[in-house]
């Protein structure tokens, strides 16, 4: 059975050393923020905060729920210790069964009910994450759910809120993202403020499908039920036509005004900066807030390697690109996103082909919305495992011509929070690319191939069985 909520899943991972209950009083002004980047940069279990300062005993912060594969696996009911490839393979496996969700009449998040002049979203320990963000952020890591009004579309996704009061909250998303053009192309045209939820604590399936580059159309929620294995359950909102995960510890409702802004940002982000500079961004007037008895509020601290907008991209958008090129035909044995390149490398390991596939697949890449924000690709052959950094480093020192193989295309599409942008190419959201042609030249011939010096490859098989059952003797 797939957890039911958040609670369920600390639970677990308490279980299984992956997090760790606080239980010192800690600030919600940096300190809480700190001690999640401390165990994201050391590898430490996720810290679970019991006292709050300045707030009552019961509201609780739980820090990067998704911070690393293993909790990732976990939330997806799979061996602690389950490799990054098989976590990709199973995640398309899944996926391939949608499972809509099931409306229920009541459920937890409805224990506390505020609407009006009655919300105050300052009755929630929200944290000043960094030192340097450009507010308190109480969505760091969330669902935020919107309609489309001109199909059967409910959009889920996870971007950032900076909270400005007691019910205004404001929201980063780009052009290009989901929810800005539902309210471009189905709200503005009708002249209505575009309704939206934010569910804060869920179960982390829900999250990870959110954080998933799906196609525009699809239904998060449907998906989510595919990975959890059974639907997911709904509650309807107070004040807003969505319905929302019934479990959830904070359901935050709200409208966005076309054309109504506030500063917002900057923000400690996934490429280990702080992200982005102060801009004018859509606002949400919160209308009601619902939420559990002692509730919990999740914190995504992002930073350096490694976090869950770290961890997540390694299965779902890894997983979201080897699915689109092997829909192209392309002859592809896998895909990884390293966490240590922070979303922007993608490594693909191909079966030596034509001259020219290479370049094609390259392109495959950023001409998708899956693939168009990943600046660097690296393909290297099969017989490069693109799981291991290590081989994949030395595949690039190896098989790269300094100058043939690396390709760079300049005047791209770009995104804002790449740090090596100049501040004119982040405005207008210009950029540039390369990938690293780490195969073999199709033009020689096997003999001009060097041979990889490695256990696998330079020793006879007998002499190899031998001494890996030598080894076996000592525990290795």
């Amino acid at each position: 059975m797939s957890f039911k909520d958040l609670r369920e899943f600390i639970a677990k991972l308490e279980e299984v050393g992956e997090a760790q209950r606080i239980e010192e009083e800690v600030d919600w002004n940096l300190e809480a923020g700190a001690m999640i980047r401390r165990s994201d940069e050391r590898g430490l279990p996720a810290p679970f905060f019991q006292k709050i300062k300045d707030y009552p005993i019961g509201y609780r912060l739980f820090g990067e729920t998704l911070g690393n594969c293993k909790r990732i696996a976990i939330a997806m009911e799979m061996h602690v210790n389950t490799p990054v490839k098989e976590l990709i393979e199973e995640y398309l496996r899944r996926k391939q069964k949608p499972i809509k969700p099931i409306l229920v009449n009541d459920g937890p998040c409805k224990e506390n009910i505020r609407v009006g002049n009655d919300v105050d979203l300052l009755e929630f320990p929200v944290p000043m994450i960094h030192d340097g963000d450009g507010g308190r952020y109480i969505g760091s890591f969330h669902v935020t759910i919107c309609r489309d009004l001109d199909r059967d579309w409910v959009n889920w996704g996870m971007y950032r809120h900076m909270l400005h009061n007691r019910n205004t909250i404001s929201i980063q998303a780009g052009p290009q993202r989901h929810i800005r053009k539902i309210q471009s192309q189905s709200w503005e045209p009708r002249s209505k403020p575009m309704e939206v939820a934010i569910a804060i604590g869920v179960d982390p399936v829900l999250n990870l499908c959110a954080a998933s580059p799906l196609p525009y159309g699809v239904s998060e929620v449907n998906i989510a039920g595919a990975i959890r294995g059974e639907p997911v359950e709904l509650v309807k909102c107070e004040t807003v036509d969505i319905a929302v995960p019934a479990t959830a510890e904070i359901v935050i409702e709200g409208e966005v005004v076309a054309g109504e802004t506030m500063d917002e940002g900057p923000f400690g982000e996934y490429t280990g900066y702080i992200g982005g500079h102060k801009e004018r961004r859509p606002v949400i007037h919160v209308k009601a807030v619902t939420y559990r008895n002692n509730p919990i509020i999740t914190i995504g601290c992002e930073g350096i390697p490694t976090t869950q907008s770290h961890a997540i991209p390694s299965v779902t958008w890894a997983a979201e690109l080897l699915d689109l090129l092997r829909a192209r035909g392309f002859p592809v044995t896998g895909v990884s996103e390293f966490v240590e390149t922070v979303s922007m490398l993608a490594v693909v390991s191909i079966k030596p082909g034509h001259a020219d596939m290479v370049d094609d697949i390259a392109h495959a890449i950023w001409g998708s919305v899956i693939g168009r924000n990943t600046p660097w690709i690296i393909i290297v052959e099969d017989d490069v495992d693109p799981f291991n950094l290590a081989e994949v480093l030395h595949a690039l020192v190896s098989k790269c011509h300094p100058y043939r193989g690396i390709v760079r295309l300049e005047h791209t599409s770009g995104m804002a929070l790449h740090p090596w942008l100049s501040r004119h190419e982040q405005k207008y959201l210009l950029g540039a690319k390369a990938y690293f042609n780490c195969t073999w030249p199709g033009d020689w011939t096997p003999s001009e191939i060097p041979i990889r010096c490695s256990f696998e490859n330079v020793y006879p098989s007998s002499v190899k069985q031998q001494v890996i059952s030598m080894w076996s003797k000592y525990g290795h």
